[in-house]
């Protein structure tokens, strides 16, 4: 499994993310973004998937990127609109 953070532009994207999480037996945690990252709302979630294309049918995540020893991989980022 790969582990990514996925950062959002208000917390409820945050909280709704890692409940649909859950609900698809994977495990998420609701921390504050690392400093490295920018996010809108200073709330992420961490999570450990296989998947590596990754939509948002909510609108609401901002990027998610893959953490690695070297650092942050951009894997989605929202579209500006």
């Amino acid at each position: 499994m790969k582990r990514y953070i996925a950062t959002f532009y208000a917390h409820f994207g945050a909280i709704r993310f890692e409940r649909e999480l859950r609900a698809k037996g994977l495990h998420g945690t609701v921390m504050p973004v690392p400093r490295n990252l920018s996010s809108s709302c200073g709330t992420c979630v961490e999570f450990e998937s296989e998947q590596t294309d990754f939509h948002d049918p909510h609108g609401e995540i901002e990027q998610i990127v893959r953490v690695s020893d070297n650092g942050y991989e951009c894997v989605y980022r929202a579209e500006d609109s």
